[in-house]
């Protein structure tokens, strides 16, 4: 039982986001608005989505992506936060777990996701 304030609150801020239908395993894009002193600009970081938690307001997703030298990175963001300008669903990915962790310990080949086809 929440609080009816909050729940107003929360359903506010929910109103004014458009976001995609997703899962772990799909490859996304997402552009991230970066304030660099009086500017800001929209960097993309691209990467597949490995875990999805929480609900509502507080819904968050982590997405990991191979670097430079191949080092992993992942980022967790909240769905509904202001710094996300967009998200873009490049690949659906077919998986059959709800958290893919196990991929932080995969490389190359054996990291791959097979795509779903329709």
């Amino acid at each position: 039982m929440r609080n009816r304030y909050i729940q107003s609150f929360n359903d506010a801020q929910i109103a004014g986001k458009q976001v995609p239908q997703f899962k772990a395993g799909d490859t996304l894009r997402l552009g991230i608005k970066i304030q660099e002193g009086d500017k800001s600009r929209v960097q993309y970081f691209e990467g597949v989505c490995i875990a999805i938690r929480g609900n509502g307001v507080d819904k968050t997703f982590t997405t990991r992506k191979i670097g430079a030298n191949n080092v992993g990175v992942e980022k967790t963001f909240p769905l509904y936060s202001v710094s996300l300008e967009s998200i873009e669903v490049l690949r659906i990915g077919r998986v059959r777990r709800a958290k893919l962790y196990y991929l932080r310990t995969r490389r190359g080949k054996a990291a791959r996701i097979k795509e779903l086809r329709k």
